[in-house]
């Protein structure tokens, strides 16, 4: 797997994470929370700016 396709699965999952999290009508969910959290961290370590992603 090469890292563009690395960046490109991590922006689907936190575009998915995402919808989740708006479907939910934002009821708290930690283990939700933290997985947003960690896919930020990873996109953001490899220069990719999640801002325009969050819904």
């Amino acid at each position: 797997m090469t890292e563009q396709e690395l960046i490109i699965g991590l922006i689907d999952k936190y575009v998915d994470l995402q919808r989740i999290k708006k479907e939910n009508k934002n009821t708290p969910n930690e283990e939700l929370e933290y997985q947003i959290r960690a896919t930020t961290v990873k996109l953001s370590s490899m220069g990719v700016n999640v801002e325009d992603l969050t819904l």
